[in-house]
């Protein structure tokens, strides 16, 4: 055998090998060899394809880590739709689902099985081998994020048999990754991820598939959708028999599966189900309950937007008791003091909770909540930690009314109730500690000046080291001031600079979003800078100019008003202009064309993408919403429109096209 011979039987037997183990870990959870073992086996194979390209194949191991950046995603129409599924929120509800499918199949055997809290995706492939992915989307168009799945290993490239199917899937972060990236972006100074389903749905769609490969991302297939899955023509009879054909395939499908006919057996499994949720190493928000015979799925039938043959039962939000210890008070960026209840620790949805916000002192008024009481908490949407109430039967005595404090816990100056903000409770001091750290991660933030590198931890730094006592010190900053500090070197230092001085040029709109404003959000900023055009503009604008703006209202005209006034802000504008910060706007006038329209973008325009329809509607003073209702002007239908054309049609909103569009535009 030739020496190239010799080379390319080691790079089959290496791709042959790695694609094995890969297997293995990812899809059966048994390993074999070592993680050191299988990476030094990868990068033995990625050397020789460098080396000899002449041998490359899209399907090696080696191409499954993110390759080139993407522009934009493509449209992909599904072949099979990807209906929703309609929830049920109690067993009694589950119970009417079953007595009323009865009706029509008296004996229908149901699939029971976990929902995977994920981003639901189909996988195509044709003569055996993955040809395309794509997201949900409104279940008729979703996005191609083929290269991103290619990147999830448990997605067998190709299968064993030359089989042309479409199957559907949940994508998911597991557990024990989304809690590795949140450590590593703490580090690093960056906002933390919020949930594993966000962080994997913010994964599978970044333009750059090898973000998507370092995200760790995994998948359950719980649907075949379409094909044929037997190379005979042999037609699977129920739900169950396709996941075990499609398992023998080598795809990883959902677990934790029964079939029953009985509601009582149905609910045991779903009992079974949620006491196993927390020792999971996936995150389910609930169970599905499907009919398991595709004949009887056929007879039962579907729905408008939803299949009459399944529902998908939601657990409620776990509760707990435990003891109220303390109340803190956290001072926000703009001053308002917000008391923090101090909890006993408790587990809720596989995380111990040991703090709640209790929002303001109207509500802890509202749910009768004192010092040392038994509380009931719960996380909201499985997130957000709660107290829901106090129980006045479980006091001894010892437990004490809370008050809000009359001076501020950071800086130890007096508070003020704000008349513009119900039971707003703020500190009087902008020079106050708290208001300075939070007030200048806003201010870096992306959607702000977005100064990558510049997280929390890095301007506590700053701050302890006397480097900066306002934003505009950030702009006086040098490496050299920087690079001593923890965790920086040279390299981070300069960088931390550099993106600090890209910020200069971020415009008025992003600078007026910064400062820090009462009930100024992007919208409103958005609508000063395209009115006024320059920072000074907006400081002397009354309050009557500011009420005629489209999104302006008494109270954040006052909000504007009030903070141009206060001496110490108008210092800080001052120094900002100084320090070279851009203070004119830089989009382009607003015109009035379309002032006052709401316009709603469903399908796929012939020419215009819905980002380059949206610009040209703010352009000319529309707005774009992304919901139909009764106040919507306009609705611009393209290909595959989905349910908002259908909600168009029935509240009688005009409908146009991209024509159209164009002519009320002027163009």
């Amino acid at each position: 055998m030739s020496d190239k011979g010799q080379i390319f039987e080691k790079i089959t037997k290496l791709r042959r090998e790695l694609t094995h183990h890969a297997k293995l870990y990812y899809v059966y959870d048994s390993p074999e060899i070592s993680d050191y073992d299988y990476d030094m086996m990868f990068d033995e194979l990625k050397r020789l394809e460098a080396q000899f390209p002449e041998f490359f194949d899209p399907e090696s191991p080696t191409q499954r880590v993110g390759g080139a950046a993407l522009d934009k995603f493509g449209k992909v129409t599904h072949s099979a739709r990807m209906d929703s599924l309609a929830d049920v929120f109690s067993y009694d509800e589950l119970k009417n689902f079953i007595e009323s499918t009865a009706k029509t199949v008296p004996d229908a055997i149901y699939s029971v099985e976990p929902k995977i809290d994920g981003l639901s995706v189909s996988l195509k492939y044709e003569n055996g081998v993955f040809t395309q992915g794509a997201t949900r989307g409104d279940g008729v168009v979703g996005e191609d994020v083929t290269q991103n799945l290619k990147t999830v290993f448990s997605i067998p490239m190709t299968l064993p048999e030359p089989l042309n199917i479409t199957v559907r899937g949940e994508v998911y972060m597991p557990r024990e990754v989304f809690h590795r990236i949140n450590r590593k972006r703490e580090l690093e100074g960056k906002a933390l991820m919020a949930n594993p389903r966000n962080a994997a749905a913010g994964s599978l769609r970044q333009l750059d598939p090898s973000i998507t490969a370092s995200r760790g991302l995994d998948i359950f297939i719980f649907n075949f959708q379409e094909g044929e899955l037997y190379l005979d023509g042999h037609a699977p009879k129920s739900h169950t028999e396709t996941l075990d054909r499609l398992e023998d395939l080598g795809f990883s499908v959902v677990g934790m599966r029964t079939c029953s006919g009985s509601a009582d057996d149905i609910i045991d499994h779903i009992e079974k189900i949620g006491q196993a949720r927390n020792s999971l190493s996936y995150d389910i928000d609930g169970v599905v309950i499907k009919a398991d015979l595709l004949s009887d799925r056929q007879t039962i039938g579907e729905g408008t937007s939803t299949p009459k043959w399944a529902v998908a039962y939601k657990f409620p939000p776990e509760e707990k008791q435990t003891k109220l210890e303390d109340i803190t008070i956290n001072v926000g960026r703009t001053g308002v003091l917000t008391p923090t209840a101090i909890l006993s620790p408790v587990q809720l949805a596989g995380t111990t909770v040991s703090r709640a916000s209790l929002h303001n002192l109207d509500f802890i008024r509202q749910r009768g909540i004192m010092l040392g009481d038994t509380v009931t908490v719960r996380k909201a949407g499985d997130i957000i930690p709660e107290v829901i109430c106090a129980h006045a039967d479980k006091r001894n005595g010892s437990e004490t009314e809370f008050f809000m404090p009359t001076v501020c816990p950071s800086c130890g100056e007096p508070v003020f109730y704000d008349p513009n903000e119900a039971a707003a409770v703020r500190c009087t001091n902008l020079s106050c500690p708290a208001q300075l750290s939070r007030g200048i991660e806003h201010f870096a933030s992306k959607s702000a000046m977005n100064i990558d590198g510049l997280g929390p931890q890095i301007i506590e730094l700053l701050i302890d080291n006397d480097l900066i006592k306002s934003s505009a010190d950030l702009y006086s900053l040098r490496a050299e001031d920087v690079r001593e500090l923890e965790r920086m070197g040279d390299k981070s230092a300069q960088n931390l600079i550099d993106a600090i001085q890209r910020s200069k040029s971020a415009g008025l709109e992003r600078l007026l979003c910064d400062l820090g404003i009462p009930n100024v959000g992007e919208v409103a900023a958005e609508a000063l800078a395209t009115k006024f055009r320059t920072l000074d503009a907006c400081m002397s604008a009354t309050k009557d100019e500011l009420l005629a703006l489209s999104d302006f209202g008494e109270i954040t005209a006052e909000s504007v008003v009030s903070f141009f006034s206060r001496p110490q802000n108008v210092a800080l504008c001052e120094e900002l202009k100084a320090a070279g910060v851009l203070t004119d706007a830089v989009k382009e006038a607003v015109g009035d064309k379309l002032s006052g329209i709401t316009f709603v973008l469903t399908g796929t325009l012939p020419t215009l993408s819905r980002e380059q329809a949206s610009k040209l509607i703010k352009a000319q003073g529309g707005k774009v919403s992304g919901s139909v209702s009764a106040k919507t002007g306009y609705v611009v239908a393209g290909d595959a429109a989905g349910s908002k054309l259908t909600k168009a049609q029935a509240l009688g909103i005009k409908i146009i096209d991209e024509a159209a569009l164009m002519e009320l535009l002027g163009k």
